[in-house]
């Protein structure tokens, strides 16, 4: 592992956090949304929603920055970091998508994608720093419940 880089680590840390900023900025009035539909069975409250992603934004920044200081070879960091920017782009677009333009279907795909993208990416992470793939571990199974309450709030709601 290369040296450590508090200057790297902050890059990736506020790097995600505002990728998840700008996406639920972007994707605009989230009550608005819940006055028009109606949620599904185990829909959490706002407050748990804010703080997971603060979260999982979190262990993704630290697991891409432990990947980029590793010792692994260029190109196996290239493709790994390459996969972690790809589903950050995933993500980015599902709020807006769900929220704001209320495609409800399309964003259970980009869900499923996602879930895709970071499977993948948990795995070339794990091969590169056990640790980084772990760290993702919580941010898939999130992935997971969120297509629940995505696909259920389109069959709930009959979009």
């Amino acid at each position: 592992m290369k040296q450590f880089s508090l200057s790297r680590l902050l890059l990736f840390l506020i790097g995600t956090e505002l990728v998840g900023a700008l996406s639920a900025v972007l994707a605009g009035g989230f009550s608005e949304f819940y006055t028009t539909y109606t949620p599904p069975p185990l829909q959490p409250p706002a407050p748990v929603f804010i703080v997971a992603w603060i979260i999982l934004y979190a262990l993704m920044g630290i697991s891409a920055y432990l990947v980029c200081r590793s010792d692994a070879g260029k190109n196996e960091k290239k493709t790994a970091l390459s996969v972690y920017f790809i589903q950050l782009a995933l993500n980015f677009s599902w709020s807006i998508i769900f929220f704001r333009f209320k495609m409800l279907w399309t964003g259970a795909l980009i869900i499923a994608l996602l879930i895709t993208a970071v499977g993948v990416m948990i795995y070339l992470f794990y091969r590169i720093r056990k640790i980084s793939g772990l760290l993702n571990i919580p941010y898939i199974l999130w992935l997971c419940f969120a297509l629940y309450l995505n696909i259920m709030t389109a069959l709930i709601n009959r979009v």
